[in-house]
């Protein structure tokens, strides 16, 4: 498999612990070279080192577009070009309130976007882009009505943020839960980005670019605790998997180990 991925890039965020790391060991594995991120220098450094020479870190945090811009330009100065795009990086926060509904979905959803547009430019014709996302991103996590609005074929970026953003906005009022949402930022936050993965799937049709949003399953990192059943190891691969799909393999999909599910 290494000859087949050899002199291929990839850049995979929140790559300092956890599925981040692990996807960055497999592509790694594949032949690839990985760029992965982290918003801690010291914390990526520590990470990424034991994985050898085809692992390099870039500082970068998500949920601040001029980083974002800052990682881009230096990408672009250093002429990378990318073959592969993970957007990992996310988190979950306990509590919920108006600052939890806000952070999160800047940094899962919002971050995600902003990573995208920056680096779309350098990832090339025929590249892969996927999202990391979750179970609890399935469209049943909101009401009727919602669930139509996101699942429009027709939406667009624009009506997308400004529904994240409405969410936010009826969470601040205290009236989210009548308005059909849930009271969990995070089950948002991955229902935005099942649905950036299809918008973004349609932008780069022609460019020949796979876009998918994968559920790696409940997997045993600090965010999903240790009684999950699942190790790094079988979530990285599900991820991976859609990193090396084929070029007539699916785009604007929603998969876990390879099987596609339901928004």
């Amino acid at each position: 498999m290494a000859k087949a991925f050899e002199g291929k890039v990839a850049l995979v965020t929140g790559a300092n612990r956890g599925l981040g790391l692990e996807v960055c060991r497999q592509l790694a594995k594949a032949g690839m070279e990985v760029i992965g991120t982290s918003r801690d220098e010291g914390e990526g450094r520590k990470a990424l080192a034991p994985l050898g020479e085809k692992v390099r870190l870039e500082v970068l945090d998500v949920s601040d577009p001029k980083s974002v811009e800052a990682l881009a330009e230096r990408l672009r100065a250093a002429g990378v070009k990318l073959d592969v795009l993970v957007n990992n990086a996310g988190m979950s926060m306990k509590g919920f309130d108006v600052n939890v509904a806000r952070r999160t979905t800047d940094v899962n959803f919002k971050g995600a976007m902003w990573v995208t547009d920056a680096l779309l430019p350098l990832v090339k014709d025929g590249g892969r882009i996927v999202m990391v996302s979750s179970g609890m991103g399935s469209i049943g996590g909101v009401s009727a009505a919602l669930g139509k609005r996101f699942l429009d074929p027709n939406i667009d970026r624009k009506t997308l943020v400004g529904l994240v953003d409405e969410f936010v906005e009826d969470v601040k009022r205290g009236d989210h839960e009548a308005k059909g949402w849930p009271s969990s930022a995070y089950r948002v936050s991955k229902i935005a980005m099942n649905t950036l993965a299809r918008i973004v799937a349609k932008e780069t049709a022609s460019r020949h670019i796979l876009v998918n949003a994968v559920c790696p399953g409940w997997v045993r990192t600090d965010m999903g605790g240790a009684h999950a059943p699942r190790d790094l190891e079988t979530g990285g691969k599900s991820i991976v998997w859609a990193a090396l799909l084929p070029d007539d393999g699916p785009t604007g999909g929603f998969f876990r180990d390879g099987v596609r599910q339901e928004w």
